[in-house]
């Protein structure tokens, strides 16, 4: 008896085991999916404005249940959708009060349909646009994990808890450098709200759209969560220094960074001969500056020899500004030669207009790409053509064969005719 409880009891163990076993890789996988889910939060704009009925005969706020509602149905399975209102709850005059009326009214994470649109049924419009709390609390919502994520604001109207500005919170967001784009929906604004949307979308890489009717804005804020589960490439945020001594040191990749107004910023990539540096550099105005201006990117030795620039200007009809350079480390006979540090100095001659704010830095965005270097016979420096060479070599070859094949016709067109 004895033994078959032993036997028995050995038997659990192992089933028990297996199990375990079995459970916790799929826990394991569970967790690294949950890591890099997209995740969106929607922030929706409930102020006492929503119920202005000029939507397609409808007011602000039905036009914004209809639009979640679809949007809801066709979230994709693998997003982490969550909804936060502004101006939802307090009915006072007690500005500050009203300043603090933001609510998360569906936590992030996996979509339960019902639930989300139980939670959307139950809002009236109330109180007060307290839209920079508001994106400070979407922010936190959104916190951890590698995935996207996106806020998508909708509103019909300014801020009215200044001087808390929503555009200078949106760039603080974008300066934290944790890849996140604020997209920006404005229903029948006005010339104010417009351009205030449109700063905060701005400041982040995000869009903005006019929306007056139903239609467009289901349309709209259903795009804009399908784009959050579209692989993309996050840049990874690093800090450039005031010297190439102190710079950090990159692989191949994309970085972002903050560049004050006229500062250098300093990074290192080490070549390997045979190797090519490709280095590609943008920055942004997200802010009103004065026109003409200009940003240079310089591959530099570390003793300071330049080694190659590229510049380029703008005149304030742009809102980026981009260059690049090419750096191709030739071959070293030697196999065990060590690879070469170089140092890249990114610049600006941005300058504020009065009365603008210059913290935080302008949003940096830098590409860098080390790769194979071209091969001698291949060299793009053989006149330009590269491995065009056999291409023109066979249009030389058929030019001359149809001379020669055309010169033979004519003569023999010419004797024929002379023979008649």
């Amino acid at each position: 008896m004895i033994t078959r409880q032993r036997l028995a009891a050995g038997v659990c163990a192992l089933l028990a085991a297996l199990a375990a076993g079995i459970a916790f890789p799929g826990g394991a996988v569970a967790d690294e999916t949950q890591a890099t889910a997209p995740k969106v939060e929607l922030v929706l704009d409930v102020s006492g404005s929503m119920r202005a009925r000029d939507i397609d005969g409808d007011s602000r706020m039905a036009a914004a249940k209809q639009a979640f509602n679809e949007v809801l149905d066709a979230t994709p399975q693998e997003v982490r959708l969550g909804i936060r209102t502004l101006g939802a709850n307090y009915r006072g005059n007690d500005r500050k009060e009203g300043c603090k009326d933001t609510a998360q009214l569906y936590p992030v994470g996996p979509l339960n349909r019902t639930d989300a649109k139980t939670a959307v049924a139950t809002l009236q419009p109330t109180g007060w646009t307290p839209i920079g709390p508001a994106l400070l609390k979407a922010a936190d919502d959104l916190n951890g994990g590698d995935g996207t994520r996106r806020i998508v604001l909708i509103s019909d109207g300014e801020d009215t808890c200044q001087p808390l500005d929503p555009c200078e919170v949106a760039r603080e967001i974008a300066a934290k450098g944790i890849g996140l784009t604020i997209d920006t929906l404005g229903l029948v604004p006005d010339a104010k709200t417009r351009d205030q949307l449109s700063c905060i979308a701005d400041a982040t890489g995000g869009t903005y759209t006019d929306v007056r009717h139903k239609e467009q804005l289901s349309d709209r804020v259903g795009q804009l969560v399908d784009r959050a589960a579209d692989p993309v490439v996050t840049p990874v945020a690093t800090n450039g220094a005031a010297s190439c001594e102190k710079a950090p040191a990159l692989k191949s990749g994309l970085f972002t960074d903050r560049e004050e107004f006229g500062q250098q910023r300093w990074y290192k990539v080490d070549v390997a001969p045979g190797k090519e540096l490709r280095a590609s550099v943008s920055v942004a105005d997200d802010r009103a500056v004065n026109p003409d201006y200009g940003v240079l990117l310089r591959a530099v030795t570390v003793h300071g020899r330049e080694i190659v620039r590229g510049e380029a200007a703008g005149t304030g009809r742009t809102d980026v500004i981009s260059t690049g350079l090419r750096y191709p480390k030739p071959e070293s006979d030697d196999d065990a030669a060590p690879a070469e540090t170089v140092c890249l100095q990114v610049t600006n001659s941005f300058s504020a207009t009065s009365g603008v704010k210059t913290t935080p830095g302008l949003p940096l965005e830098l590409t860098v790409d080390v790769v194979d270097g071209p091969s001698g016979h291949h060299d793009v420096a053989s006149f330009g053509l590269g491995r065009g060479w056999w291409l023109l070599g066979a249009l030389v070859l058929t030019g001359f064969v149809a001379g020669l094949l055309w010169g033979w016709l004519s003569r023999w067109r010419v004797a024929v005719w002379r023979t008649n």
